[in-house]
């Protein structure tokens, strides 16, 4: 069942969203090399909790059976496509970190995630990221009252297989709210016009998640951890958006981390 959002809601919504652009920025100023995953997780925790809200990965339960997610962020690294649990490995010169990071406040959830570089990396990376970051915002100018989540989906896939990239499809956007995953699932592939109509109210997390080379995953021995099958690259951006009074509206925001990096 999707779940339409009113006013009000959506200013909640709102709150716990900006909160997630916040605390992604406050881990961004950290991201360099021979810092630690656990690091960041740390510091991610602290801000969260200090502004009054929960993490909503901590202790997330294992929809595969095994552990509770053990963090308050996934950071993934390189060719991990997503929920890559934090450790104590350095992070290096020309890694790739994709965080993703969820609150809950006031009975709202936020979701968001951004792919930052440590140090430089190579043109080809670069481009990966440029590439994932539009993929997101042409997802995100799809989203139009009346038309369907396919148009959603048709846009990043389009978008990110022009370039030669690989579209994950077993891990999709989602309906966002009182509960972190709602209805609908927002693939990032399918056709125009298919799928659940868009309506005002809607409230949902796009998430392109983006490989430089082919698009087949497998899981790691930990149920969590998903990496890309060649070894290669992976990026991830994520915002969560209102459809509200014919329009659409980014909840959360990219604009601080990008003024700190």
């Amino acid at each position: 069942m999707i779940f339409l959002k009113t006013e009000d809601e959506i200013e909640l919504m709102r709150a716990a969203n900006q909160l997630v652009a916040k605390t992604l920025a406050e881990v961004g100023k950290h991201i360099r090399p021979g810092v630690t995953t656990k690091e960041l997780d740390k510091v991610a925790e602290e801000y969260i909790r200090d502004n009054g809200a929960v993490p909503t990965f901590k202790d997330f339960p294992n929809p595969c059976g095994g552990s509770p997610f053990p963090a308050s962020i996934c950071t993934s690294v390189n060719d991990v496509v997503v929920h890559g649990v934090p450790n104590d490995t350095p992070l290096v010169d020309g890694d790739l970190v994709s965080v993703d990071c969820g609150t809950l406040l006031n009975g709202f959830n936020g979701d968001s995630c951004y792919t930052f570089c440590v140090g430089e990396v190579t043109e080809e990376v670069a481009q990966l990221l440029d590439v994932t970051k539009k993929a997101l915002y042409e997802g995100i100018a799809s989203a139009q009252q009346g038309k369907r989540i396919g148009d959603i989906s048709y846009a990043v896939q389009t978008l990110c297989e022009s370039h030669g990239y690989g579209v994950v499809r077993e891990f999709v956007g989602h309906g966002i709210g009182h509960k972190m995953h709602e209805d609908p699932q927002v693939p990032n592939y399918g056709r125009k016009g298919n799928g659940p109509m868009i309506k005002s109210g809607l409230c949902i997390a796009i998430e392109p998640m983006i490989t430089m080379g082919s698009p087949k995953i497998y899981m790691c021995e930990d149920n969590w951890t998903i990496k890309t099958r060649d070894g290669k690259p992976s990026a991830h951006f994520e915002h969560t958006i209102a459809v509200h009074k014919g329009k659409v509206e980014i909840l959360s925001s990219f604009e601080d981390i990008e003024k700190a990096n």
